[in-house]
Parts: C-alpha cells; sequence; structure tokens
C-alpha cells in the first residue's frame, strides 16, 4: 500500500507539485506515461489507470524510482462503477486528488469514412474519448469543491478544431470534449478549480492514428507532458483555457 500524502502540506521550490495528488487516466504508456513521470518529478503523488495491468505494472515500477507514492488502478474509465472505485481507491491511498489529467482515449475505430462505421464504434470512440471525462471528472469534483482548489487537465486534439475525410467518429468525440472543457472551467471556476485543455498535433506513440508519420516532424509524448506541467504550475490567479500544440516542422 503506497504511502499516504496530506496534499495540503507546503510545496518545496525543487518539487513544485509536492502539495499535489494526481489522477492521470490512461497513463500505462503513450502520452500518459509521460505526464505522470513528468508530474511524479515535479513532487506529485501519482495514480495511473488503465486497462492493460502489464503495462501498468511496468509504468508503476518506472514511477517507483521517481516517488513511493505512487499507485496503479486497472480500470475502464467508460464504465462509471469502475470510476467511483478508482477515485475512491485513490483518495483512501494517496489523499484527495488535487490534479486530475483526463488523458484516456482511442484512435481506432474512430478512423474511417463514415458509411463503414457502425453503431458499436460510435459507441466504442465517443465512450472512452469523451464520456470518461464527463465520469471521472463528476467524481473527482465534490472534493475539490470542498477544499476550494484543483486542476482539471483534458488532453484533447487538434483534431477537435478541424475535420478531415476519414475522421468523422474521432472527430466528433474531440469537438465534445471542446464543448465539454469550456463548460466545465465556466462551472467549476467560481469554486476555485481551473479547467484546461490540450490540444496536440499528431504524437510519436503506439496510439492507433491515421498511419505513419515522419518522427521529426510529430510531436513526443514528452512535449505534452510539458504542457500539462506549464499548466499545473501557472500562478494561482489565473488559468489558460486552451493550448494548441504543434511540432515545428510542419508535417
Amino acid at each position: 500500500m503506497p504511502i499516504q500524502k496530506n496534499p495540503n502540506t507546503t510545496a518545496h521550490p525543487a518539487n513544485p507539485l509536492s502539495d499535489h495528488v494526481a489522477l492521470v487516466t490512461g497513463g500505462s504508456r503513450g502520452i500518459g506515461k509521460a505526464i505522470a513521470l513528468k508530474l511524479a518529478e515535479l513532487g506529485a503523488a501519482v495514480c495511473i489507470c488503465g486497462r492493460a495491468p502489464q503495462a501498468l505494472q511496468n509504468t508503476t515500477r518506472e514511477l517507483r524510482h521517481i516517488t513511493p507514492h505512487v499507485l496503479s488502478v486497472p480500470a475502464d474509465v467508460a464504465h462509471p462503477e469502475q470510476v467511483t472505485a478508482l477515485v475512491q481507491t485513490t483518495e483512501q491511498a494517496l489523499g484527495p486528488i488535487t490534479l486530475l489529467v483526463n488523458n484516456a482515449g482511442i484512435g481506432n475505430p474512430g478512423f474511417g469514412a463514415i458509411q463503414d462505421k457502425t453503431e458499436s464504434d460510435w459507441d466504442t470512440v465517443v465512450n472512452t474519448n469523451l464520456k470518461s471525462v464527463f465520469l471521472v471528472s463528476r467524481a473527482v469534483v465534490p472534493s475539490m469543491i470542498q477544499r476550494k482548489r484543483g486542476d482539471i487537465i483534458n488532453i484533447s486534439s487538434l483534431a477537435g478544431k478541424n475535420t478531415f475525410a476519414g475522421g468523422a467518429l474521432y472527430c466528433a468525440s474531440k469537438w465534445g470534449l471542446q464543448g465539454l472543457s469550456g463548460c466545465m472551467a465556466e462551472d467549476l471556476r467560481a469554486h476555485g478549480i481551473r479547467v484546461s485543455v490540450i490540444c496536440p498535433g499528431s504524437v510519436a506513440t503506439e496510439f492507433s492514428g491515421r498511419g505513419a508519420k515522419d518522427p521529426a516532424k510529430v510531436l513526443t509524448a514528452d512535449d505534452v507532458a510539458h504542457a500539462v506541467a506549464m499548466l499545473a504550475l501557472q500562478g494561482p490567479q489565473s488559468f489558460i483555457s486552451e493550448v494548441h500544440l504543434r511540432p515545428v516542422s510542419k508535417p
């Protein structure tokens, strides 16, 4: 059992997030793993969740080289009962969640011509990429409201700002996430809770996207993690509502 960490302690300059308990969904690999490692390096206690037990174990071992304040929970965040258990387990083990990164997401079966997609494809993509953000945020927000502090960072995509052939289901999920994030920000800012959304372009991960890209012309998972850290470390009286993240070299 990880050592419980008090999120109300004062952060040390060398570990600026040492007063935070972070939950990163989809945190076992790719972008989520990079985010979890970055937050741990900055001093946060970190819980990761995912659907692949072996990947969770591997990432947990890496995190424990950085901090003892680590927890991993197998969970499918598209299911409300698993979300409830995830949040309860995290707060019992580490303390109240003060930083939520809604990162869990999938590409396929979200890519392909609309006429070739099925209702099952729609449900899979929208439930993972959009419904999960609603479920996890709803579960975490009450304790944030009670403490009048919290950061929620939603990982979206530039596909949430643009359309393209073969992207109907994926774009729909990410356009929906943009709207959800904006409304959450307005609902929660009066309670001291900051909601931000990051929209990366193509990222070099094992994520199932639209085909191979030139590694020199795409983002890395660490680029997205850096953006998350920037949002988490911003001044206490402001919040950055939206970040567009692009590679320097145009694909």
